[in-house]
């Protein structure tokens, strides 16, 4: 700098809150917004609700195996093939029920999460296109 100019920085406070509020964003969830927005929003919920569904025939599979595991002195005593029958019948009919409610519940809360998602990208990208035009209106004026 040369001696006897002096510099005069004006700070916008509207500026510096974009800027914050850009880097906050960045900072908790840019990363994981950016991914999920590439996504189409059925591809997303479609994708997403699979895995899901995955896991929940998964655990369903493991806690079925250990009640049975733990029940078996119970359910060999007076085991017949009526009752065998039921006691299938019961457990599809459980693992439907519990299969069609996350299937449901999966989808809604996925689709939502890109439409929330996708809005707070294009929050932040508006904010930085407004940070820019600042800027430009600034090196306008100097």
């Amino acid at each position: 700098m040369r001696e006897g100019c002096t510099v005069i920085v004006m700070l916008d406070k509207r500026r510096i809150r974009l800027m914050t509020k850009a880097a906050v964003y960045e900072k908790e969830h840019a990363e994981e917004d950016v991914k999920i927005s590439s996504y189409y929003k059925k591809d997303y919920a479609s994708l997403n609700t699979w895995i899901t569904l995955i896991w929940v025939t998964v655990g369903y599979i493991l806690a079925g195996g250990l009640a049975v595991i733990c029940t078996a002195d119970t359910l060999m005593e007076d085991l017949t093939i009526f009752k065998l029958i039921i006691l299938a019948a019961t457990a599809v009919c459980a693992y439907l029920a519990l299969f069609i409610i996350y299937g449901i519940g999966a989808g809604k809360f996925y689709k939502k999460k890109h439409t929330r998602a996708k809005q707070r990208v294009k929050k932040y990208y508006r904010d930085l296109s407004r940070i820019e035009k600042m800027y430009e209106k600034e090196n306008n004026r100097s």
